[in-house]
């Protein structure tokens, strides 16, 4: 690793400016500017060069800064199934814990045969194995923030939740994945009851779209004042704040936020694209990945909203179908 002094110097670096901006340092190479990350010590920062590549890779190159506290990793894990297309799930979990400066892990539930067009088949993992992955990272890597994704039967929610009580897990994100985009119910009813009542108790931050909010409450729901009622009657189940979607109604997508005692709403623009698979993924791992990084609720989902919003906008067109956002904007040199 190379000293700041010896290499170069930040662009208006401040501390503040750590877990979510790109710093930048500028280095002589061949006429080329790279962008390094950095790492934390107690005598100072430090850069870590990209000397491996030949110079004609190294322009705009650009990397999140590396997540440290006392020189620590921050980890966050997800408990999801897994995506072959890459697009969603734990693919896209991943992504976005990279983009944003935390280390990731997994938990696999569950392998589906899937693409831009639709999933063509899903093998459930047994939910023993589930548990030993989930033992395997807390035993080891820890997990300071962690997000549930595809949980397709009772048995393997009741897995995960016991391994959550297990290893004292507090920052817990819920994407409760249970309503295909076409309307159809994912899950069976005893499945749909493991997650009220077994798994929202020891959720922090709850994350449904608007008709995953309708099955969780039991009702329909219209209009704004049907959304804050849904609230309260999912905040009932237990989970610590709930978060309802709405990029699935008209206008601009407003999601709300309710603790229990307040509303906080959330709004962005509509982008006007089809590219948008991985959207309910992504911003539930971008709040874990902001949690593990020590912000409260409320800013976690706002920086999760900023994240997704561009990773929208910047989607990308592949496959015949629905293409994913592109959770690696930054990088690609966008936003």
């Amino acid at each position: 690793m190379w000293r700041s002094g010896l290499t170069g110097r930040w662009d208006a670096w401040t501390p503040a400016l750590a877990d979510h901006a790109f710093l930048r340092s500028r280095h002589s190479i061949a006429g080329q500017t790279d962008f390094c990350p950095w790492q934390g010590g107690d005598d100072g920062i430090h850069f870590i060069p990209f000397c491996s590549s030949p110079p004609t890779l190294l322009a705009s190159v650009r990397c999140r800064p590396m997540a440290v506290n006392g020189g620590i990793m921050k980890t966050a894990m997800t408990v999801a199934g897994s995506d072959s297309g890459g697009g969603a799930g734990i693919q896209a979990d991943l992504k976005t814990f990279a983009a944003i400066g935390v280390h990731g892990s997994s938990a696999i539930t569950a392998l589906t045969a899937q693409n831009t067009q639709g999933v063509s088949g899903i093998l459930d993992i047994p939910p023993a194995f589930v548990e030993a992955q989930f033992d395997a990272i807390a035993f080891d890597i820890g997990i300071d923030a962690m997000k549930t994704g595809m949980l397709s039967n009772s048995e393997i929610i009741d897995a995960v939740a016991g391994k959550i009580r297990q290893h004292g897990v507090s920052k817990v994100v819920v994407d409760s994945v249970m309503v295909a985009t076409s309307g159809a119910l994912l899950l069976r009813e005893d499945a749909i009851d493991a997650v009220k009542f077994r798994l929202l108790p020891l959720a922090l931050v709850i994350t449904p779209n608007l008709r995953e909010a309708e099955v969780l409450a039991g009702m329909q729901i219209t209009n704004e004042q049907e959304v804050h009622e849904a609230c309260r009657r999912i905040h009932q189940l237990g989970p610590g704040y709930v978060l309802v979607k709405g990029g699935h109604t008209s206008g601009d997508a407003v999601d709300w936020l309710f603790d229990g005692g307040h509303f906080i709403p959330y709004s962005s623009p509509r982008i006007n694209t089809s590219n948008t698979h991985g959207t309910g993924c992504t911003l539930s791992a971008a709040i874990a990945a902001y949690l593990a990084l020590g912000r409260d609720v409320a800013d976690a989902v706002a920086a999760a909203k900023e994240y997704i919003t561009a990773a929208i906008r910047y989607a990308y067109a592949i496959g015949k179908g629905h293409g994913p956002v592109n959770h690696l904007y930054a990088l690609h040199g966008r936003g």
